[in-house]
């Protein structure tokens, strides 16, 4: 068992401080080979996963690496090292902690391979690139402990599958390496547990106080679409007024930019605001985090660039606008106030439009009931595996049976079969069946029973394109004659403008000038009303359990809980036509305008309903129903046509659903994007080359190319699987619709009314109508033209 060093020890208790149950159980469990600890926000968590090395560094001296930190946020590698020099420094410990980013300058990096300091924090990119270096097994060497942060948020995205990969590499080149895993909000410990390695066992601190959470009340009642929350504007400058500091969260980059230019129209106390999303600069995000660590804001309006693991000083009060769509990603969020141990986090929930309301209760209801969501983690993609592959060749060769038995030791790749693994790395070494002839992609070659770079010139550019983050296709933007960027918009979004157009970035209202060499030059220009620029950020769709619980919430016969003008909005539904039941699929039917409405209450999250009603347009096509066209929320898809639905059965039969749902995969745009993405994350399509970034049209255009070109001759080849599983998961999300059929078991209410519904009715104010075009449009366009001959007599 490790024990807290002297000097460590008078050092806490010169500051008055003593060690919480789960700190001194991670100091007593310092030999176990993998522990998972999940401890509160605020609970000194990231201390815990540290105090068994300073102790081991303090009690024995150590020559190289010792610990290896890993994170998925740069700017929480600063802080920690900032954070951990204060207890070493403080103790008079000999012990060196550095980090190692992107932001890392290159002679710095040069040194740490050749002479690591004992703690290095880094991500899971720039491990990958050390661990693709030939002297790899000599900077490893020695390695003790590996130290995982916030390890739910990367258990779910690909930068975690690669991470998972790496430390498997690690264990082979560090035998006895001892694994740590730190989270705050977990659905599923087993399940992560077993991410993190077969034998890892679960540390499960007090979880402390519940959280305050409510929702706010405003006197203005939220519109019935959108997502501005204009509306309560008055009512949380008030909140931020009571409070220290308090952070205002929000779904999407674009809201957070409304929203702020909004707050700050009505900020008539000057109080110190800032913004904060991840497509502003580097340097505005960082004068944004100095100034919220030193009490100088009063709010900050962000998005997901602030949801993990820093300590933000005197936050004392989080705000989610809009609904969180996610609970564990609003527990994660409430986290940030009073990040203290056994201090209740304060939390207020604004919701956007008259939905919204229905939906932040059911969130604040699962948050109170310790009701997390989480989808179950499925196989590790194979996209991952096979850049992990190139990168083993670059560190040296390698023996086929040897990687896929280390591979297998990940938790991802577990189930990965020996059929699936030679797959991955037939693809590595010649690019498939209809790529072998060109020697762009022979990259990897069998001699001596090992696999190694054909070129061993292609590893500089393998390391080039080490990652899993796909770069939207951005361009900076900057103020003319300036040198340092604003931040970034979309690239389609930038091709719209033109001289003189306005629009929001970083809270500024900026007027585009031109572009100069890929870059978007702008001037101030306040007092104009803006465009929005299109930012790449996420938008969530609602988690399954959060639709479920909205759903169960529906049927109760009152609602105490919402407003009495949602209450009474509910109600009147309930009594003209009927309100979703979770076992039944709800069908409304009715003339609205001139023309057929059908209600779907499918509540199977925005990319289902979507695809719901590309697939239910196309089906009513068939029938000769005439669709004209559809939105889709969260909830529900909206579909407009020439003639009504009689028999629902017929459009919901899964069989054809999924033949309609092939056939329009085949030529789609979402299947080319999605193959672009999987080939850059595979090696198929360099980023990076010789050190210069293509552009994302670029890129496009090459993955175009071979997206066709393997659509014909080779339509089985590995990319094209990978892509169809991820498209299915992705935006198209199909396993949501068939768990949805699944779960009504062919219970299909269609109710024909005579007009709209309460319930429906803030579907005609939605954004993103898709139209159809089919039979529909020509009996519209012949219709108009038979009555342009008979105003001119010649019917």
């Amino acid at each position: 068992m490790a024990l807290l060093p002297l000097a460590l020890t008078r050092w806490f208790d010169a500051k008055g401080w003593q060690l919480h149950p789960h700190q001194q159980a991670m100091l007593e469990r310092a030999e176990a080979s993998s522990t998972l600890l999940i401890a509160p926000t605020g609970g000194g968590k990231t201390l815990a996963g540290f105090l068994p090395t300073l102790s081991e560094l303090a009690n024995s001296p150590h020559k190289g690496l010792h610990t290896l930190y890993i994170s998925p946020l740069k700017a929480l590698t600063a802080d920690i090292r900032r954070n951990l020099r204060t207890p070493i420094e403080g103790a008079g410990l000999p012990i060196r902690v550095e980090d190692r980013t992107g932001d890392t300058s290159y002679t710095q990096r040069r040194r740490q391979r050749a002479d690591p300091p004992h703690i290095l924090l880094t991500t899971p990119e720039s491990l990958a690139l050390l661990l693709s270096y030939e002297d790899a097994p000599r900077i490893f060497d020695g390695l003790q402990r590996v130290i995982v942060d916030e390890i739910h948020a990367l258990a779910e995205s690909k930068r975690g599958d690669q991470l998972m990969m790496c430390l498997a590499r690690l264990c082979s080149l560090s035998p006895g390496l001892r694994r740590v895993g730190l989270s705050a909000t977990v659905e599923d410990p087993p399940a992560l547990a077993a991410y993190l390695g077969k034998d890892t066992a679960i540390l499960l601190a007090d979880p402390g106080p519940d959280p305050e959470i409510s929702m706010l009340e405003t006197e203005t009642p939220p519109p019935w679409a959108g997502g501005g929350a204009r509306h309560a504007i008055p009512e949380i400058l008030e909140q931020v007024r009571r409070h220290k500091t308090t952070l205002i969260f929000h779904n999407t980059r674009a809201q957070a930019e409304i929203f702020f230019h909004n707050l700050w129209l009505q900020n008539e106390d000057d109080l110190p605001i800032g913004i904060h999303h991840g497509s502003l600069s580097r340097e505005a995000r960082e004068r944004v985090e100095a100034a919220l660590a030193e009490g100088r804001l009063r709010a900050v309006v962000c998005t997901g660039s602030l949801d993990l693991g820093l300590d933000w000083g005197d936050v004392d009060l989080v705000i989610q606008v809009g609904a969180p769509k996610n609970v564990k990603r609003l527990v994660q969020r409430i986290g940030r106030a009073n990040h203290r141990y056994n201090a209740p986090s304060k939390a207020l929930l604004v919701p956007a439009n008259r939905f919204e309301v229905v939906e932040c209760l059911a969130a604040l209801q699962a948050a109170k009931d310790h009701d997390l969501d989480g989808a179950p983690r499925g196989p590790g993609p194979r996209d991952v595996l096979c850049q992990h592959i190139l990168m083993a060749a670059c560190a040296a060769p390698f023996d086929a049976d040897a990687l896929y038995a280390e591979v297998t030791q990940a938790g991802p790749y577990a189930a990965l079969t020996r059929d699936q693994f030679a797959a991955c790395l037939t693809f590595c070494a010649t690019g498939g069946y209809a790529l072998r002839a060109y020697d762009k992609w022979q990259r990897l070659l069998l001699r001596n029973g090992k696999w190694q770079l054909r070129d061993p010139r292609t590893a500089a550019v393998i390391r080039q394109n080490l990652g899993t983050i796909i770069d939207t296709e951005t361009l900076k933007v900057r103020l003319r004659g300036r040198p340092t960027p604003l931040g970034e918009v979309e690239e389609a979004f930038a091709a719209s403008l033109t001289p003189g157009d306005t629009f929001l970035i970083g809270g500024e209202i900026v007027r585009y000038e031109g572009l100069n060499e890929l870059t978007v030059e702008v001037t101030r220009q306040p007092g104009r009303q803006p465009k929005v620029a299109v930012f790449g950020g996420t938008k969530f769709a609602t988690s399954t359990l959060l639709a479920d619980r909205i759903m169960a919430l529906l049927q109760q016969p009152r609602w105490p809980g919402l407003p009495a003008h949602t209450a009474h909005w509910l109600a009147l539904q309930r009594e003209v036509s009927r309100l979703p039941a979770p076992d039944r699929l709800l069908l409304e039917s009715f003339p609205q305008d001139g023309r057929e409405h059908l209600c779907i209450y499918g509540f199977a999250g925005r990319n289902a309903q979507q695809t719901l009603g590309l697939l239910l347009t196309k089906r009513m096509e068939e029938l000769g129903l005439a669709p004209l066209g559809f939105v889709a929320t969260d909830y529900a898809t909206l579909i407009w046509g020439l003639d009504p639905v009689t028999d629902a059965a017929p459009l919901f039969d899964l069989a054809a659903l999924r033949q309609g749902l092939e056939g329009w995969l085949q030529g789609n745009a979402v299947m080319k994007r999605t193959f672009r993405n999987v080939a850059i994350i595979a090696g198929l399509i360099e980023r990076t080359h010789q050190g210069r970034r293509k552009s994302g049209r670029q890129a496009t255009f090459s993955s175009d190319i071979l997206y066709d070109t393997l659509r014909r001759y080779d339509p089985d080849h590995l990319m094209l699987q990978i892509t169809r599983e991820e498209t299915m998961r992705g935006m198209v999300d199909f396993g949501r619709i068939e768990a949805m059929l699944a779960r009504i078991s062919g219970r299909i209410d269609l109710v024909r009314l005579d007009g709209v519904t309460p319930l429906a009715a803030p579907l005609f104010l939605e954004p993103g109508k898709i139209p159809v075009q089919g039979a529909g449009r020509e009996r519209l366009a012949e219709a108009e033209a038979q009555a342009l001959l008979r105003a001119a007599g010649l019917d």
